[in-house]
């Protein structure tokens, strides 16, 4: 028999503990307790397209198209904030850790947002929200990319981040009784619908104490002894739930604990180690991005302003829409595991541009309804789902565990940033000027830059389906 292994050689097994675990109650509790991240961020985003008109209300806040398009781009910019702030902690200290306090972070600014009483107050609680959430992505995202083995990586980050429509759908259903003019004010039910978004949120404080924080993350920090239990514990539980455990095959690895990872060494991995992953991960975002704020957000203004849709029953058509948006990632998600990542990136991308393409042609000929637009729409969206998620999962798993939430971070704010937050306020003033060539220029440009992201991810693509994390990009800490 050979010499026993170091601590820190068994720290470089965890990874491969993790990965061969069978699925399990406890991988639908990550998929819930984390998951449910999306499910706010849907609610918070529909919510703000929704109650829309009821914003512009003279006996209301008496907004402007502009107006609400500005105040949404501030839940944005603040969503870029949050997300690199705690995005830089999270690396630092921990995904566990901050899990309160980002969702604490939200909890208090969305319900805030209910006693906004002009634009400044409105947009400063819609951009206090946003950093609640954006702060969410680099702790949820890394902490799913860690716990979820290898082999069902791709279906469940999709899942999880298609679930944004969950929130999406019971928005649009909460709009339809609380902007209803015969039950409340118009100055009261929008209200009364943020207040709601927060009270959701105090559900996910209880589910995430039964969350553990990452072993990986521990195993680099030179907290083996906590990590391993955490895992120990993994497989007493799901063994005593009747599954067989198979051997750990992979041979260790020497792990060198680190207390942080700098800036510098971020840079220098993101754009000297892997400036191709860079450049494409960037693309996918700015892509998604731009796509989804540009048209998400203004979704009610174009049915209120276009069709002439009363704001009380702009929910009726956010739930198809919604369907389709969940319904993507779910039926599409396990083909990014077994057709593989590269080319189902490419396939969704793709049909974006040219159904969103195909459907503001038909829009400016005046080709289409309400109806049939919405049914457009979600069509379109059913496929940008999947490739929206797709551009998440990919950035996250793109690069080392020590840098992973900051890198998450850092593509988000530069993709939302350069992508989506000026996208709202663009479209509020191209919906504003009644003119349908207008809104097709802004479609147009979304369209253009998913089809530029297909082209780079057929180019420069990353096959990592199925692969471990440590396999996609070696650990920093790793020898």
């Amino acid at each position: 028999m050979g010499p026993e292994p170091s601590l820190n050689e068994l720290a470089g097994r965890l990874p491969a503990r993790l990965d061969r675990l069978p699925w399990s109650r406890f991988h639908w509790l990550v998929v819930v307790a984390l998951g449910i991240t999306w499910i706010l961020d849907g609610l918070e985003v529909t919510l703000a397209g929704s109650v829309a008109g009821a914003l512009r209300d003279d006996a209301s806040l008496g907004l402007s198209a502009s107006d609400v398009g500005l105040a949404n781009s501030a839940y944005l910019a603040g969503a870029v904030g949050g997300a690199l702030f705690f995005g830089w902690l999270t690396d630092r200290l921990g995904r566990k850790r901050m899990f309160s306090m980002t969702l604490g972070l939200y909890l208090l600014a969305t319900a805030a947002t209910a006693f906004a009483w002009d634009l400044p107050s409105y947009a400063a609680m819609r951009f206090l929200t946003g950093a609640g959430i954006g702060g969410e992505y680099s702790a949820i995202n890394s902490a799913i990319q860690e716990l979820i083995p290898a082999r069902r990586r791709g279906w469940t980050d999709l899942a999880i981040n298609g679930s944004f429509w969950v929130g999406a759908a019971m928005a649009s259903a909460l709009s339809i009784v609380l902007l209803d003019p015969l039950l409340f004010s118009p100055d009261f039910g929008w209200r009364l619908a943020f207040f709601g978004g927060a009270l959701i949120g105090l559900v996910i404080l209880w589910l995430r104490r039964f969350l553990p924080e990452s072993p990986r993350w521990l195993a680099i920090h030179g907290r083996y002894g906590e990590a391993d239990s955490i895992v120990t514990a993994l497989e007493k539980r799901i063994a005593a739930e009747g599954h067989e455990i198979p051997p750990v095959s992979e041979r260790p690895v020497s792990v060198r604990p680190r207390r942080s990872t700098s800036l510098v060494e971020v840079a220098v991995t993101l754009f000297r180690t892997y400036p191709r992953r860079t450049v494409y991960g960037l693309s996918l975002m700015i892509a998604q991005a731009f796509f989804y704020n540009a048209i998400f957000f203004t979704y009610a203004m174009m049915l209120t302003d276009f069709y002439a849709v009363p704001s009380a029953d702009v929910g009726w058509y956010i739930l198809p829409f919604a369907a389709g948006n969940v319904l993507g990632p779910l039926l599409l998600g396990r083909f990014f595991d077994t057709v593989g990542r590269r080319p189902m990136i490419v396939l969704t991308y793709g049909l974006s541009a040219a159904l969103l393409m195909v459907s503001g042609l038909a829009f400016r000929s005046g080709l289409l309804d309400a109806f049939t637009q919405t049914l457009c729409w979600s069509v379109t969206f059913f496929f940008a789902s999947a490739a929206a998620s797709a551009a998440y999962l990919t950035v996250a798993e793109s690069f080392p565990l020590e840098t992973r939430a900051l890198a998450i971070a850092i593509f988000y704010a530069l993709g939302t940033g350069i992508g989506g937050v000026a996208a709202p306020w663009l479209f509020g003033i191209l919906i504003e000027s009644g003119s349908r060539d207008q809104v097709l220029l802004g479609y147009m440009i979304g369209s253009g830059l998913m089809a530029v992201a297909a082209i780079l991810a057929r180019l420069i693509g990353i096959d990592s389906e199925r692969k471990p994390l440590e396999q996609v990009a070696k650990p920093l800490s790793w020898d």
